[in-house]
């Protein structure tokens, strides 16, 4: 495909697929040298190279693959789960966790090639438009933002999918696209998430309708107990079932395991950094499985205070994560403080997988606060019972004050 003379120099986000694929064409239209940068954190895909082969037959300056599957999971994953962070008490934040870390990569491929502008798929309506922006935006303050979807001029353009397909097809670009799926999908090593289409109906069962890509149904997998057990070290988890492996071969070995027994299936209504509410649903076998399995270490090896501090700040760094705010002030604080406060939470889970149920099995660590002598119910000599008549009292005071002053009706 011929390309107009450009003076300008963009890097773009690129999948291969419909949206991206129109994207690199109408950015060189607009007279723009495109550098087409995929990252690879774990999507599916058929033949990366052929998604390379395919942006340069569209004109791309350049295209290359970046691998940062590992550094997803490693840097950004896993310390979002030791903070067991959930937006909204579900999500687990597999989306947003992957935006920052695209934006770097893209990034770092501008600086090299020197293009001066950054280019992404995001609509005007999602979340990721923001995750993008404020990302680019703290790693290079000077750098153009190009989101075509914000564009009017693109939008009459594109009004629909069957003018972008059409377009394509005009420009001799294979795309796969077609105007009948129900619902649409993106992919990474953490998880997949379905959203739009049919599963904008709430009066629709997400989880029959979508054509699940990671796991089974909690009613088709196996009616036996699978046995997982997980080892962290100062709250990273480094071995599978006693194989230690790196970050992102933890979280797949943990999706397979996961995957066929059902764990991890997530429906939720979530409200949009935008302002709107959505229906997501979402496949997160191995990071479900991770979270359970961390909770369980630090409930022996975490200080009580701390551990409630860690707790009341979880929301907090989700909704950061969500909104986009990776690279910022807050988040590089609360990065060093979970690292410091992490560093006990060592040791060996095994849990049970059982259709979709995760049940604990044991826990072991060698920095257990534990201690069954004190702990237990039958007679002991490691705690004085006749100790806690004081503390007890003591406790009471205020509300023995309260309740003189302002009597409560019995």
């Amino acid at each position: 495909m011929k390309k107009n003379s450009a003076t300008k120099s963009s890097v773009l986000a690129y999948s291969g697929g419909l949206d991206t694929s129109v994207i690199l064409c109408w950015l060189i239209d607009q007279g723009y040298d495109v550098h087409a940068v995929y990252v690879d954190l774990g999507q599916p895909c058929d033949d990366r190279h052929a998604v390379l082969d395919k942006a340069k037959n569209c004109g791309a300056a350049s295209a290359r693959i970046v691998d940062a599957q590992d550094e997803l999971c490693r840097d950004f994953a896993f310390p979002v789960l030791q903070f067991q962070a959930k937006y909204e008490c579900v999500y687990l934040l597999g989306t947003a966790i992957a935006r920052p870390v695209i934006t770097k990569c893209c990034l770092k491929t501008a600086q090299e090639v020197g293009a001066t502008a950054y280019a992404h798929g995001a609509t005007g309506k999602g979340n990721d438009q923001c995750r993008f922006h404020l990302a680019a935006a703290a790693l290079n303050p000077n750098i153009e933002i190009i989101a075509p979807w914000r564009d009017e001029k693109f939008r009459q353009m594109f009004p629909g999918r069957s003018e972008m397909i059409k377009y394509c097809e005009a420009k001799k670009i294979p795309v796969k696209a077609t105007l009948k799926k129900p619902y649409s999908g993106d992919d990474n090593c953490l998880h997949t998430s379905y959203e739009a289409g049919v599963l904008e109906k709430l009066d629709v069962c997400g989880a029959e309708v979508i054509e699940l890509g990671m796991s089974v149904l909690p009613r088709n997998a196996p009616d036996k107990v699978e046995q997982v057990s997980i080892t962290f070290k100062s709250g990273t988890p480094i071995a599978v079932n006693g194989k230690e492996g790196n970050a992102v071969g933890i979280i797949k070995e943990l999706n397979i395991i996961g995957g066929r027994n059902g764990i991890g299936l997530i429906d939720i209504v979530e409200n949009r950094l935008v302002g709107m509410k959505s229906r997501g649903m979402y496949e997160a076998p191995g990071m479900t499985i991770l979270y359970a399995a961390h909770r369980c270490i630090e409930q022996i090896t975490f200080d009580r205070d701390l551990m409630h501090l860690r707790d009341r700040l979880a929301p907090e760094v989700a909704e950061t994560v969500y909104y986009g705010f990776w690279y910022s002030a807050k988040m590089d604080a609360l990065l060093a403080f979970i690292k410091e406060a992490q560093k006990p939470v060592s040791g060996t889970v095994i849990l049970n997988l059982y259709k979709g149920n995760i049940i604990v099995q044991s826990r072991t660590s060698e920095n257990s606060l534990y201690d069954e002598g004190m702990a237990t119910m039958e007679g002991d000599d490691a705690f004085n019972q006749n100790d806690a008549t004081g503390f007890v009292r003591i406790q009471s005071l205020p509300s023995s004050v309260q309740g003189k002053m302002r009597p409560r009706k019995v």
